[in-house]
């Protein structure tokens, strides 16, 4: 059974798994796994560069992350890296700092590698279940980028489609709370980027509806009531799309101090999680999903298996 490492390195987060493989039961044994907001993607979508600052904070958790691996004897690692590395211009300053921290070097992954991994890390597990149809439409949304994603065992098809939270929230410099302009504006920009992902990906086949990732979670952590962050409670709970819709238009009407108060928030997501939960509403509507099941295993996970 390896132990093994995978990091993902967002537009928001970085994120650590280390963990204990095994390939003939599907089960990944959890040793450590944590995240951190670092924003590596700030104001990428306006300057097209990392910010030194940004990338100051990325290496100092990734020089945290290398000691935590260390300690639990990590045979394998695998560095991924998503959407704000994948636009930048000076991604390769990124590349060696990392090099030098980590010993590997991060691989700027294709947006459809994204999504390959999200639906492995999400769906592995769900084999057998009676009650979840298929075929998953497995939706991943992100700082920078939105991964959709249909298959049943294996991927059939997938589109990344550059909607995020942070991309969303930068780009419309959304107010506080957010104006009814600048909510039109963001349905707007969901909407094509679901034509552009509809052109190759049959989301309306689907029959059950997979959401990964902070927003996803957040939302089903306030839908549960959840007095703080609980991932146990969270793992594969569902959320209807009139409670989707009704935090969404919550979180949006809300402001700053008034969403950092939400006990499951974290600080991190406080200023982008309004877009995040529109992104997650349209896209609801869009589908007619009725519910969305809520999976704390991610692209995370599915870096891991690769590795196995």
């Amino acid at each position: 059974m390896p132990r093994v490492a995978a990091v993902d390195c967002g537009t928001n987060s970085i994120r650590l798994l280390v963990a204990d493989a095994d390939p003939a039961t599907g089960e990944l044994k959890s040793l450590d796994r944590r995240m951190e907001i670092v924003r590596l993607g700030q104001g990428v979508d306006r300057t097209g560069r990392l910010a030194p600052e940004a990338l100051e904070r990325t290496f100092a958790e990734c020089r945290r992350y290398a000691q935590v691996i260390e300690e639990h004897g990590a045979e394998r690692l695998r560095f991924v890296a998503t959407s704000a590395s994948r636009d930048a211009d000076n991604r390769d300053e990124f590349v060696r700092g990392v090099v030098e921290i980590l010993g590997v070097e991060p691989e700027v992954i294709t947006g459809d590698q994204e999504a390959e991994f999200s639906f492995t890390g999400a769906t592995k597990e769900l084999a057998g279940r009676q009650n979840l149809k298929k075929p998953y439409a497995v939706v991943d949304i992100g700082g920078g980028s939105t991964e959709l994603v249909v298959g049943e065992e294996e991927v059939r098809a997938a589109r990344s489609v550059d909607i995020g939270c942070v991309r969303l929230t930068e780009r419309h410099g959304l107010s506080d709370p957010v104006t009814p302009a600048q909510i039109e504006a963001m349905r707007a920009d969901v909407a094509a980027a679901l034509d552009e992902a509809e052109q190759s990906v049959p989301l309306a086949e689907a029959r059950t509806f997979v959401g990964l990732a902070g927003t996803v979670t957040t939302v089903a952590g306030i839908a549960l009531g959840l007095d703080a962050y609980d991932s146990a409670a969270i793992h594969h709970s569902r959320v209807s799309a009139g409670q989707v819709r009704e935090i969404a238009q919550r979180l949006l009407s809300s402001t700053h101090e008034e969403r950092a108060a939400v006990p499951v928030m974290h600080p991190g997501r406080v200023d982008v999680i309004a877009a995040g939960a529109l992104i997650l509403q349209v896209i609801m509507e869009r589908t007619g999903a009725g519910e969305v099941v809520v999976s704390e295993h991610d692209i995370l996970d599915g870096i891991a298996w690769s590795l196995t």
